[in-house]
C-alpha cells in the first residue's frame, strides 16, 4: 500500500502552510462533552459518511488540516476535536465531572469519545492518533456498534507501559516519573528536535500556551498503564488499519507484530511520528481502502 504512486508524489510536493487556517467551508463549533466544552471542526457534505479524527497528547484538530479536504472531496463528512485539556479544549477537565475527579484518566477520554460518536451518525470511521489510538481501542471494545472502521495512526503498539518499546531510551522510561517524562517531551517539541517547518513549529509553540500542563502529565502517566485489550480488539469485526512510520519512536517490527495480533492491515510510511502532516495523501488513500472493506 506504500508503493510510489500519485499519493506519494503529492506528499513529496507538500510545502509549509498556515496551520491556523482551515479549508473554506469548515464549520467550527463546541461540543458539550462530559468533561466540558471540546473545540471541534467539521468539513464535507452533510449527508456524507462520518469520519472522526482524534488527535493525541500535545496535539489538536489542526494536526489533520491537510487530511480534512481530501476526505471531504471523497464525499465524507469529516470532523475532529481537541482532547480535554488540550489547546482550545483546555477548559475541559476532571473538575467538571460529576462527581469531580482530581486527574485526567482513561474513563474521562473514553466517555468524551463515546459521547462524540453518539451525537452524530453512527457507525463512524474513527482515527486515533498516538495516545488517542489507545483510547479508541478501549472505546471499540466498549461500544463496537459505534465504529465502522478504526485507524490507529502511530499509536503505541503495546499494552501496559507502552514507552518501554521506544527506540534507544525505552529501557529508561520505567524509572522516569510522568511529570519528568512529559517535561522532556515538551522540551523536545518546543526546541523543534524533529525539525518541522517554520510555520508548523510556530503554531505548535502557540498551542502550548493554551494546553494544560496537568493534562499532559496525566496522559503520560496513562500511557504507562494501557489496559490489555488485544484479544477483545482482535475479536471485533471492525476493519482496522495500523498506520505506522519507518522512522517513528517505536520500531517498525513492533508495529507489524501488533497489527498481526489484532488482525489489522498495516501501512508503513517513510516519515516520522506524524504521517497526517507529512504523508496525508498516502494515509487518506489507505484509509479509503479500509473504508471500502467496512
Amino acid at each position: 500500500m506504500t508503493t510510489i504512486d500519485d499519493a506519494f508524489e503529492r506528499d513529496l510536493a507538500l510545502h509549509d502552510v498556515d496551520w491556523r487556517t482551515f479549508p473554506p467551508g469548515t464549520v467550527r463549533d463546541v461540543f458539550a462533552a462530559p468533561s466540558g466544552p471540546l473545540a471541534r471542526v467539521t468539513l464535507g457534505p452533510a449527508d456524507g459518511r462520518r469520519v472522526v479524527l482524534v488527535p493525541g497528547v500535545t496535539g489538536s484538530k489542526e494536526d489533520f488540516l491537510l487530511m480534512l479536504p481530501l476526505l471531504a472531496e471523497a464525499g465524507y463528512r469529516v470532523e475532529s476535536y481537541d482532547l480535554a485539556g488540550q489547546y482550545e479544549s483546555a477548559g475541559a477537565g476532571p473538575e467538571n465531572l460529576d462527581p469531580p475527579r482530581a486527574h485526567y484518566d482513561y474513563p474521562l477520554y473514553l466517555d468524551d469519545l463515546v459521547a462524540v460518536l453518539e451525537a452524530g451518525a453512527a457507525p463512524a470511521h474513527v482515527l486515533g492518533y498516538s495516545f488517542a489510538g489507545l483510547v479508541a481501542q478501549q472505546a471499540l471494545v466498549r461500544r463496537p456498534e459505534l465504529f465502522a472502521s478504526l485507524t490507529l495512526l502511530t499509536a503505541p503498539p503495546a499494552v501496559g507501559q507502552v514507552f518501554r518499546g521506544v527506540k534507544r531510551i525505552g529501557r529508561f522510561t520505567d524509572v522516569a516519573r510522568p511529570r519528568v517524562g512529559a517535561g522532556l517531551m515538551l522540551w523536545g517539541i518546543r526546541n523543534n528536535l524533529n525539525r518541522v517547518p517554520p510555520q508548523r513549529i510556530a503554531f505548535v509553540r502557540e498551542r502550548f500556551a493554551l494546553t494544560r500542563r496537568q493534562s499532559v502529565d496525566d496522559i503520560v502517566a496513562l500511557m504507562k498503564t494501557m489496559p490489555d485489550v488485544v484479544t477483545a480488539v482482535a475479536a471485533s469485526k471492525v476493519p482496522i488499519l495500523v498506520a505506522a512510520s519507518a522512522h517513528d519512536l517505536w520500531p517498525e517490527a513492533q508495529y507489524r507484530e501488533y497489527a498481526a495480533r489484532i488482525g489489522a492491515r498495516i501501512a508503513v510510511y517513510e516519515t516520522g511520528h506524524s504521517p497526517c502532516e507529512t504523508a496525508p495523501h498516502q494515509l487518506v488513500r489507505d484509509m479509503l481502502d479500509l473504508f471500502g472493506a467496512a
